[in-house]
């Protein structure tokens, strides 16, 4: 990894946990005063507001840990870090989401058979604090959740507190207006299955990460034909391109050059047609050459290229 990209991620974990950490103060401290209120209130509407706020407050101290890891340098028994560690945070903020937001959706069908009475105007207020408080922790997270795939589980949960914030407010305004008792559960389920949709998202994202999938945004039909525009290259196999990170993606391959032509200039044209046109720093290409002096002496070439570190090895 370069120098400066090694300083770019260094600067943006430092702003993603500075980020995570306002977030985190003010979730703590609205949480508990939902909590307290939905109790007071006996909306199940705005517990459930509080319940997701709890689920934030475990996420982000989750996506904390997992900056903190990412962090880590390298070692001999982890060659890659600890990147994997922001993969995996995300992925079980995606699967808590859905645990919780079932649990509350079968409460809420209890509350269907069986309403019970509910203080709107005090839950319409409560809960628009809580709103304000989720528009700014989002307003805070959006440009980081676009980058990394553990800020955007931490984003998706904030996210979800403002839907549920939002669901509250309706619930709150419909029974203090017109008694609507069956607002406070219906709302509830509704916005638990937008979150559950949303998360289940993450969670898929997140699984093909740690399968090494091939990146979503990455056509890998465009790519081979990308390698075979650069001159000389004759064909590649054993192509394969993953995610270490979000925003790490990488590639193998073995390409299959033509006779007399050079090395060198094949592996600098496809370092620079994959970079220019995919983004992939990552590289790790071997070179089969036909020509009949590399195949009497067995010589075989293989390019390692991380960022700007460059080896070459003979076999």
């Amino acid at each position: 990894m370069s120098a400066d990209h090694k300083k770019d991620h260094s600067h943006s974990h430092r702003s993603n946990r500075r980020r995570l950490i306002a977030v985190l103060a003010l979730t703590l401290a609205y949480m508990l005063a939902e909590g307290i209120g939905g109790f007071v209130t006996n909306s199940l509407a705005l517990l459930s507001d509080a319940g997701h706020m709890l689920a934030d407050v475990a996420s982000l101290l989750l996506a904390l840990l997992a900056l903190w890891f990412a962090a880590r340098p390298v070692t001999t028994r982890k060659t890659y870090g600890y990147y994997r560690m922001e993969i995996l945070a995300a992925l079980a903020n995606g699967a808590a989401l859905v645990v919780i937001s079932l649990l509350i959706s079968y409460e809420a069908f209890q509350r269907i058979k069986s309403p019970e009475s509910v203080r709107g105007f005090e839950v319409m207020l409560i809960a628009s604090g809580g709103l304000v408080i989720n528009v700014v922790s989002a307003f805070v997270l959006h440009s980081a959740s676009s980058e990394n795939l553990n800020m955007r589980g931490a984003f998706l949960h904030v996210m979800g507190d403002a839907l549920g914030s939002v669901g509250a407010i309706v619930a709150g305004f419909l029974i203090w207006r017109w008694g609507l008792l069956l607002a406070d559960p219906l709302i509830s389920i509704a916005m638990c299955l937008l979150i559950i949709y949303s998360s289940w998202r993450l969670i898929q994202e997140s699984v093909n990460i740690l399968l090494e999938g091939t990146p979503s945004h990455i056509n890998i039909r465009a790519v081979v034909e990308a390698m075979h525009a650069v001159s000389g290259v004759s064909s590649v196999h054993d192509l394969h391109v993953w995610t270490i990170s979000s925003g790490m993606d990488a590639l193998s391959a073995h390409v299959r050059i033509e006779p007399g032509v050079s090395h060198k200039t094949a592996l600098e044209g496809l370092q620079e047609q994959l970079r220019s046109g995919f983004n992939i720093g990552h590289l790790t290409i071997q070179i089969e050459s036909p020509d009949e002096a590399d195949v009497a002496g067995g010589k075989l070439y293989q390019i390692a290229r991380r960022g700007d570190a460059e080896s070459e090895v003979k076999s």
